[in-house]
């Protein structure tokens, strides 16, 4: 594939997610002590906090890997494989361990940002399980038709 600027643009921000979300997961611990001498609730739920949030830091992370790899075999022309499939069916499920974590929060305390992650990745994790029923039927077709010429 070409290497058009909004592929250029895609990896390269995908590439910062990544690489920026591992510094930021390395920070919580710290971020969330810091917090915790501003507002009450950080310190208050400063264990709780940090565990699930670097729990969902690391599913994210896992997701980006996933994307990371998919666009690998965009960038070769060829996105109908097997590992798509199960890329997305993995980012599906960890979906939905980051949507668990969330639940979790809401235990603590209950804001509306935490609602629209729990509903956020919930889609995401169901789009990404029937989108992975859709590439497994376009790997099918493409194996059916490499054999058929």
């Amino acid at each position: 594939m070409k290497k058009s600027i909004p592929v250029l643009i895609t990896k390269i921000l995908l590439d910062f997610m990544f690489y920026s979300g591992i510094l930021i997961c390395l920070g919580v611990p710290y971020l969330f002590d810091l917090a915790g001498k501003y507002f009450d609730i950080f310190d208050k739920y400063y264990l709780p906090f940090t565990i699930i949030y670097m729990i969902s830091g690391l599913f994210a992370l896992a997701i980006l890997w996933e994307l990371r790899a998919m666009f690998r075999t965009v960038i070769k022309e060829d996105p109908f494989v097997t590992s798509n499939v199960t890329s997305l069916k993995r980012m599906g499920y960890y979906a939905f361990v980051i949507v668990a974590a969330m639940i979790a929060k809401l235990f603590f305390v209950v804001t509306p940002t935490t609602l629209i992650l729990v509903l956020v990745f919930l889609i995401a994790g169901l789009f990404s399980h029937v989108l992975s029923q859709v590439f497994d039927q376009a790997v099918a077709y493409k194996y059916e038709n490499d054999l058929t010429i």
